[in-house]
């Protein structure tokens, strides 16, 4: 049986990696001068929207656990890889092979306790050693870092999970709570006052705040912050869709009315 599975094994990857051969050799035949003229004339810095649009789009169908979606999706991200990786071959700078070996080579460096003789016994020594190791990687002089192309909940979670590891984080959420109400009431300080020059890093403070209950909390900002959105549009569209039904506009009704849709909104589980 043994054998069997062995034997399954090598052909399910022999399959994968004919399969990701052709997907390199259909985007080297796009760019081709008889190729598509939307993909002949597209570069790095103009692809970037659909790579973070595709990111998205991957992380919606694992919310929505649409196992189809997330295969499709999958594909359309991996596609973005495949693209980034041919328009760097044009120039020479690199192709699609260097970049699968590279990352090869990184998760042998950085899981030395599985590739390696190490012992390491827990998620948290994984972690912890991931982040010494990347550290020499890149010769950082400093334990902490700010990784630029990352929106800022989730700088904020990172950096926050950085000086965790060293210690420096709350024993317990209770604190975070209280730091949020502490940021809170110094926002509205600095409103009350007047001191307008001050309300901005008020804010990002009690944001910053908050970042911290939901790590405590093992959520991600970032996602939360998503979902929360979500459910503002789908309790808006909701008030839309009653205010149409009497054939009216959202600048007829007063607050109050408005109100009283929105709570009805969630009363429908929206």
């Amino acid at each position: 049986m043994k054998e069997k599975n062995t034997a399954s094994e090598e052909v399910k990857n022999g399959n994968q990696a004919q399969s990701l051969s052709r997907l390199v050799d259909m985007m080297s035949r796009l760019r081709q001068p008889d190729g598509c003229p939307w993909d002949k004339k597209q570069t790095h810095q103009s692809l970037k929207p659909y790579l973070l649009e595709e990111t998205f789009e991957v992380i919606h169908a694992i919310d929505q656990k649409d196992m189809d979606s997330l295969c499709e999706e999958l594909g359309d991200l991996l596609l973005q890889v495949v693209f980034h990786s041919q328009l760097a071959s044009e120039t020479g700078s690199f192709h699609m092979g260097e970049v699968i070996e590279k990352i090869c080579e990184k998760i042998i460096r950085r899981h030395p306790h599985v590739f390696g003789q190490e012992r390491i016994e827990d998620a948290q020594g994984v972690s912890l050693k991931w982040s010494e190791i990347k550290r020499k990687e890149k010769k950082q002089k400093s334990l902490f870092s700010s990784p630029q192309g990352l929106p800022a909940l989730k700088r904020a979670q990172k950096v926050q999970q950085q000086a965790a590891g060293v210690g420096f984080d709350w024993d317990k959420v209770d604190g975070a709570f209280d730091k949020v109400i502490e940021e809170l009431k110094e926002l509205d300080n600095v409103y009350k006052n007047g001191e307008k020059d001050k309300i901005e890093e008020e804010i990002g403070d009690l944001l910053f705040a908050a970042v911290n209950v939901s790590r405590m909390l093992e959520v991600d900002a970032e996602l939360a912050m998503g979902s929360a959105v979500d459910k503002f549009l789908r309790r808006l569209n909701y008030m839309e869709r009653e205010i149409k039904k009497k054939e009216k506009d959202f600048t007829e009704y007063k607050l109050e009315q408005l109100d009283r849709l929105w709570e009805k909104a969630k009363k429908h589980g929206l």
